[in-house]
């Protein structure tokens, strides 16, 4: 088995804006192995949200091949995509996207019923990803009963609910003040230090700082792709505070 879990080549997407054609993305050739923890930056315009799109498989290129864990992904219809969303990829949203009148569970059992597990065994495992995010006493709380910082924890549990290939994370601290902002990727390191694949879409410097890579996006294009030899933890954090 490769140790890569995504490897694009030449992906470009464009889009038709009236008479003009828009390249959104130009050439993108990157590969990301398993276990690796990526920070996917770049400002407004930079081609970064669509490049988010076609990793969670929301959209596909317009050119180049993109193969998902051994699955090549590129010119699948709509109805395989949700498949492999619901299989490959976890999402964890910036508006957590949580269903208002459902409890935690059941917010975190969602995409357990649309893989067509049974009951109880929802049950038992959306419990133990709510235990695995510290949230085992909120498990039937609503979403405004719930701090911002621990609706995103729902989220994230809901994320690791089907024990996916990768974890995508849009903007994950966009909603949250600095220190849930801090603790939220504590969260984040706990889950890479478990062997999940990370990445983790942001325009902020200090959030990517956490991942062990950063990918530069500049006009549809990769323009920096570096390790992180400064990478920020939480015991780093809590040293600063200390003192």
């Amino acid at each position: 088995m490769s140790s890569d879990i995504i490897q694009l080549t030449n992906i470009a997407k464009h889009y038709k804006v009236g008479t003009q054609v828009v390249l959104a993305l130009r050439s993108i050739t990157i590969t990301i192995e398993r276990g690796e923890y990526v920070a996917l930056m770049g400002p407004s315009g930079s081609g970064k949200s669509t490049l988010m799109n076609i990793l969670g498989c929301l959209d596909t290129p317009t050119h180049g091949q993109y193969i998902l864990n051994g699955t090549d992904v590129s010119k699948l219809d709509d109805n395989r995509l949700a498949e492999i969303r619901n299989k490959e990829i976890g999402f964890v949203f910036q508006t957590f996207n949580l269903l208002p009148r459902s409890s935690a569970l059941e917010n975190v059992m969602l995409p357990l019923v649309y893989a067509g597990m049974n009951k109880q065994k929802r049950i038992e495992q959306a419990s133990k990803a709510l235990a695995d995010v510290h949230l085992s006493d909120r498990v039937e709380h609503k979403p405004n009963e719930l701090s911002g910082g621990q609706r995103q924890r729902v989220a994230v549990a809901r994320a690791l609910v089907n024990n996916p290939s990768i974890i995508l994370a849009d903007e994950p601290t966009g909603n949250l003040d600095s220190k849930t902002s801090i603790e939220m990727m504590g969260l984040f390191e706990e889950i890479h230090k478990a062997g999940n694949t990370v990445i983790v879409v942001t325009h902020e410097e200090t959030i990517a700082k956490h991942a062990h890579r950063i990918i530069r996006l500049w006009d549809g294009d990769v323009s920096a792709d570096e390790q992180n030899i400064h990478i920020q933890t939480m015991a780093d954090y809590k040293l600063a505070v200390k003192e």
